[in-house]
C-alpha cells in the first residue's frame, strides 16, 4: 500500500509523452497539472530517453509530496515486467528496442527501478475510461485506441485490464494494425491519388469531399466493422470504449454504417487524462 496518495501517472504515445501527479484518494489529476512534451519517437535512443525523464522529473517537482511511485502507459509490443522494450518496425522507438527502459529511467530519475512499474496503454486507457464514465457495473468491457498504433484491451469487472494484444492479428494481406492506423491513411491516399499527406487529420481539413476521401472512408469502415467483430466474438462482448487520435473522426466513418448498430460504443472522454490515470491505478 501507499504511504502517501500521490503517484506520477505517464503516457507515453508515438509521438509524445505526459505526466502529471495523481491523487489516489481521490482518483483525479493532483492542480491539473500536465506536463506534455513532443517525443520523436525515430530519434536516437539518448535524445528519447532524456526527453522522457525529463518531463516525468518537471512533473515531479510539482508535487506536493515526495514521490515513491511512477506508473507509465507504455504502447506495445513491450515486456512490462521487466521494463524492456519490443517495438521495432512500426514507426517509433525503434532505437529503444531490448533496451531496458527501467533501468535507463530510474538512472536519469536517480530513482530505485523498483519505483517504476509499466502498463499497457490501452490497458491503462481503458481502465481510467471505465471508471471515470461509472461503467464498472458492467462485466466486461472492451478497449480500442486507433492512431499511430492498435491498441486494445479487456477490462473484467472486479480485475485489472489487460492488453488483448490483437494489434497482429493476420488480416487481409497482412495484420489489422496496418489497416487502422495513421500510416494506412497516409499509404492508401498516396495510392489512390498519388499525393503525400501527413495524416488523417490533412485528409479531413483539405479532401473530405472528394472521391478519394469517400473510397478511404468506406474502406476504413470495413476494416473496423471486421475488427471489432472479430475481438466482439473472442471475449463475448459488444460493449466498447474507443479513443485515440483517430476516433475522434469515429462518427465520420460509422454514422451511416448499420451493421454498426450491433455494438455498444462509448467514445473516449478524458483523452491523455484516461491512460494517466491508469497508470498510476496500478500502484492501488
Amino acid at each position: 500500500m501507499l504511504q502517501d496518495n500521490y503517484v506520477v501517472g505517464v503516457d507515453i504515445g508515438g509521438t509524445h509523452i505526459s505526466a502529471c501527479i495523481i491523487d489516489t484518494k481521490q482518483w483525479n489529476i493532483h492542480l491539473e497539472n500536465v506536463v506534455r512534451n513532443h517525443v520523436f519517437s525515430q530519434g536516437d535512443a539518448k535524445t528519447i530517453l532524456h526527453t522522457w525523464a525529463s518531463t516525468i522529473q518537471d512533473s515531479i517537482t510539482t508535487s506536493p509530496t515526495a514521490i515513491q511511485f511512477i506508473g507509465i502507459a507504455m504502447p506495445g509490443p513491450f515486456d512490462y515486467e521487466n521494463g524492456i522494450s519490443k517495438m521495432l518496425g512500426q514507426s517509433k522507438y525503434d532505437n529503444l528496442y531490448d533496451q531496458d527502459i527501467k533501468s535507463l529511467l530510474s538512472a536519469e530519475l536517480g530513482l530505485p527501478s523498483t519505483a517504476i512499474h509499466f502498463i499497457n496503454d490501452a490497458a491503462a486507457f481503458l481502465q481510467g475510461e471505465i471508471f471515470v464514465q461509472n461503467l464498472q457495473t458492467n462485466p466486461r468491457i472492451l478497449g480500442i485506441t486507433l492512431g499511430t498504433g492498435l491498441g486494445s484491451a479487456v477490462w473484467n469487472k472486479g480485475e485489472k485490464a489487460f492488453d488483448a494484444d490483437l494489434w497482429n492479428t493476420p488480416y487481409q494481406e497482412s495484420i489489422f494494425e496496418e489497416y487502422l492506423v495513421t500510416r494506412w491513411f497516409v499509404k492508401r491516399f498516396k495510392e489512390i491519388t498519388g499525393k503525400d499527406v501527413t495524416g488523417l487529420k490533412e485528409i479531413l481539413d483539405n479532401h473530405r469531399e472528394t472521391a478519394a476521401f469517400a473510397t478511404i472512408k468506406d474502406e476504413y469502415a470495413t476494416h473496423l466493422f471486421d475488427f471489432m467483430q472479430f475481438f466482439e466474438e473472442k471475449y463475448q462482448t459488444n460493449l466498447f470504449i474507443i479513443g485515440g487520435n483517430i476516433a475522434k473522426a469515429l462518427p465520420i466513418f460509422i454514422a451511416d454504417r448499420e451493421e454498426f448498430n450491433r455494438f455498444t460504443i462509448y467514445t473516449a472522454i478524458l483523452g491523455e487524462k484516461a491512460a494517466m490515470i491508469g497508470a498510476a491505478s496500478i500502484f492501488s
